[in-house]
This record gives C-alpha cells, sequence and structure tokens, in this order.
C-alpha cells in the first residue's frame, strides 16, 4: 500500500478504535450505581482509545516513509541485475532513480538500457517492503488500540489526558511558528553577516548609489549603497499608497459603520473585504498595462515630457487600492468598538452626525485606526510583484511620482534570479536586505500590535 492508502486506512481504524472505546464507557455510566464514580464523559475514553490506535501508527509510517526507499534501493542492488551496473555513483544513481519511477509506474520508458533490467528487482522490493510496512501498521493499531481498550474503567482519568495531549499539540503548533520566524531571522543574519564581512555595514546602509557587483572594492564602495532602495520603497508603499488607502480606508469604514443601512453593509463589506483576497500579480497586470499607460498620459496632458511608463505613482496607487481592505477593516472595528453613550451623548447635546462622528468617534477610534495603518504600511512595504510590473528596476532617489524607481524586495528577486554565485556580495546583499526589511516590518507589526492594545485596554 502507498503512504496516502495507509494513512487513510489509520484514520479509519481510529474512527472505529473510538467507537468502541465509547461503547465500552458509555457501559460504566448505564451500570454503575454511583454515577459520579465515572470520571469522564464516553467520548473522552473513545478519543482515548482513538489516540492510542493512532499516534503510535502515524510515527511509525513517518518513519518507516523516511527509511524505506534506503531499505527497498539496498534489496534491489542485491539482485544479480545490479551487477552490470556502473561504478561511477552519479550513473548508477541515475539508473536506480530510473528504474524506481518505472517501478512505481510514475514513468513509461527508460533512456538507459540497464534501468529496465532494474525494474522488476525493484517491484520485487516495493512489494516485499510495502507489505512489511502495511502488516507492521495495522499491528500497531490493534495492538495499541487494544491496550487502550482494556485500560478504560470508570475512575479512568480520560478527559484530563485528552486535554493534555490537545494542549501539547497547540503547544506544538504554536512553537513551530515561532521556530520557523526565528530559523528566518538567524538564516538572514548568517548570510548578513557573511556579506558585512565584505562590505562596509555603513557604505551599505547610508551609501547613496546601488549598482550592485560581484566583486566589492577594498572597503565595499563598489555601489552597495542601499539608501535609493529605501527611499523607493518608502515613497511607494508608506507614502503614495498611504494616500491612497487612508482617505478611502476610512471613509468608507465610516460609511458603512454610521450611514450604510444592515442589508448594504452585508453586501458592501465582504466585496470590499475581496480586494484583499486578489493575487497580487493582478494587481501588477492591472497596474502595468491600465495604470500606468494612463497616468504617462496624463502626465504629457499636463506638460510633464519626461514622464515614464514605469512610474511611482502607478504601483503606488494601486498598491493603496490593495492595502484599502487592511485600513477600512481595522477602521470599521475601532469604530464600531467605541461606546455607544459617547456617541449618544455627543447627539444629546445637540451636535450633528458628522460632528459627531468627526470629533467624537474618529479620535476615540485614532489608536485602532493608527494600528490598522501601520499594519497596513508593513503589508505594503514587503510587497513585490506590482512594483516589479509596474515601477521598473531604475535605484533613483526622486520625489518625481512619475520617474521609474525600485524597492528593497524587488531588488532581492533581481538579486537572487538566475544562477548565481552563493559568495559574491553581489548576491549576499540580497539577504541584508532582507534583514532589514524584516527588522523594518517586525518593528511597524509591534508598533501597531502595541497601539491597538492600549486601545482595546481603554474601553473594555
Amino acid at each position: 500500500m502507498t503512504g496516502s492508502i495507509l494513512f487513510l486506512l489509520i484514520i479509519l481504524l481510529g474512527g472505529v478504535s473510538w467507537f468502541f472505546g465509547r461503547v465500552k464507557a458509555r457501559r460504566f455510566s448505564i451500570n454503575s450505581p454511583n454515577k459520579h464514580a465515572v470520571h469522564s464523559l464516553p467520548s473522552y475514553h473513545g478519543w482515548y482509545v482513538a489516540l492510542w490506535a493512532i499516534g503510535p501508527a502515524l510515527l511509525f509510517l513517518v518513519i518507516w516513509n523516511i527509511a524505506s526507499p534506503a531499505l527497498i534501493t539496498d534489496a534491489a542492488l542485491t539482485s544479480p541485475a545490479a551487477e552490470q551496473l556502473p561504478q561511477d555513483p552519479f550513473a548508477r544513481g541515475a539508473i536506480l532513480a530510473e528504474a524506481r519511477l518505472i517501478a512505481l509506474e510514475q514513468q513509461t520508458q527508460a533512456f538507459n538500457p540497464l534501468s529496465m533490467t532494474m525494474v522488476q528487482p525493484y517491484k520485487a522490493a516495493l512489494s516485499y517492503y510495502g507489505m512489511l510496512g502495511t502488516i507492521a501498521v495495522l499491528l500497531l493499531v490493534f495492538s495499541c488500540g487494544a491496550f487502550a481498550w482494556l485500560r478504560l474503567k470508570p475512575d479512568l482519568r480520560a478527559r484530563t489526558k485528552i486535554e493534555r495531549v490537545t494542549m501539547m499539540a497547540l503547544l506544538f503548533a504554536s512553537l513551530i511558528a515561532t521556530i520557523t520566524t526565528v530559523g528566518i531571522f538567524v538564516s538572514l543574519v548568517f548570510e548578513s553577516a557573511r556579506f558585512f564581512s565584505m562590505v562596509s555595514p555603513l557604505d551599505f546602509l547610508f551609501g547613496t548609489e546601488w549598482n550592485p557587483k560581484s566583486v566589492a572594492g577594498p572597503r565595499g564602495e563598489s555601489g552597495f549603497g542601499a539608501i535609493p532602495l529605501f527611499w523607493g520603497t518608502v515613497f511607494i508603499g508608506a507614502i503614495i499608497a498611504m494616500i491612497v488607502a487612508i482617505p478611502l480606508g476610512l471613509m468608507s469604514a465610516v460609511y458603512l459603520t454610521q450611514y450604510a443601512a444592515p442589508k448594504f453593509r452585508a453586501w458592501m463589506k465582504p466585496i470590499l473585504e475581496v480586494l484583499a483576497g486578489v493575487p497580487t500579480v493582478v494587481y501588477g497586470y492591472f497596474a502595468a498595462l491600465t495604470v500606468a499607460p494612463a497616468l504617462r498620459d496624463f502626465a504629457v496632458f499636463i506638460g510633464i515630457s519626461n514622464a515614464s511608463s514605469e512610474s511611482a505613482l502607478a504601483a503606488g496607487v494601486v498598491m493603496g487600492i490593495m492595502i484599502i481592505p487592511f485600513v477600512s477593516s481595522m477602521a470599521d472595528d475601532s469604530i464600531a468598538a467605541v461606546p455607544g453613550a459617547m456617541r449618544d451623548g455627543s447627539l444629546a447635546m445637540g451636535a450633528t452626525k458628522s460632528e459627531t462622528i468627526k470629533k467624537v468617534l474618529i479620535p476615540a477610534a485614532l489608536p485602532g485606526v493608527v494600528g490598522g495603518v501601520l499594519l497596513a504600511v508593513s503589508r505594503a512595504i514587503g510587497e513585490t510583484m506590482i512594483v516589479v510590473m509596474a515601477a521598473g528596476l531604475a535605484a533613483n532617489m526622486t520625489a518625481n511620482p512619475f520617474s521609474s524607481v525600485t524597492t528593497v524586495t524587488t531588488q532581492i528577486v533581481q538579486l537572487l534570479t538566475g544562477d548565481q554565485e552563493f559568495d559574491s556580495p553581489k548576491t549576499l546583499a540580497a539577504f541584508a536586505l532582507g534583514l532589514v526589511l524584516f527588522i523594518v516590518t517586525l518593528l511597524l507589526n509591534l508598533i501597531a500590535l502595541r497601539v491597538v492594545k492600549k486601545y482595546r485596554e481603554a474601553y473594555e
């Protein structure tokens, strides 16, 4: 049996184990004269048996899937047909890989005739070890399930054990996320340290010329100044995009919370949030094929002759449209969380609805709105596809929105695209840029979460 079929079989037998464990536990409740003598509900006993039946079998299945390919290859190499294989490890590995694919029916023809001679030994080994793994899994399911089933008794603390397993699973899930983040940071720091051993950190962080080369000068002064990239990232993601996203997002949140009818809000809010689910490459095509040419023609119309078809304005406008749902959703939640007594008190004092919104609701919800804006900024400065397709690749330090600029993420893509040598400063510069971007977005997220937390504490 294949690994996926064995997995489904284990889950199915686990369901059967849960059923029999629950049936036995129900008898405790029926036959026990003292209802309080049964510690846990029947469902907890069922889950206790099911976890015993599933857990060891799944663990064995994972280990078996890792170890069995080597065992199968060793068994195939003991056959007489293996004597014809070449001694060169690379050629032998290619033949064995091809024979394995044919034996698994993932390939029909062989490019090397020797591969066909190894197909039958591989099939025999696959059949033998497949049967051996299936028998071992079934034995584990039945033996461990029977062991747990026999341990069921009225005073068994099944609920405590199940809750402990659940807590460990949740802890494991949270640790995976934490360890992944730490792993990303450590890998970036390690590669960035290699880069800064070749290039001066001061020249990288404060230099104004970005023209990376494979061989740096004695102090790393050969085109590794990242200030133009930082400026392009801020100009597109934190200035132009926010000029578009903040007013539209805030006004849409005010309308949906204060003016829109409930039925209209029920339709409009999900439609607005669909913008957050559109793939960024679609926004990139929209920016490159529709928005950028329109803005270039507009610039020529108003007398700007040197306007580029790849401009910061095109990328920033489309990026702002993309992050409107982030600003709108946070502003919506913040305005809705303002106590109704504040709104009612303002209206009772004679203020109009618009005055109440401007002078009471928005100031009270401002910390939450600011938190949403900071989260949106961190999302915008990490965007790649829109900038690649609409803003260009030129590292320019210019405040002209109709000029071509580039960002940190775009240059990371350029530096790591194609065959690269990971011992040159040109390639390692991508990791240094990634580390700076990681730190900036982390700080923005921490500030935003802190602001939102203070806001919640104020009104809870």
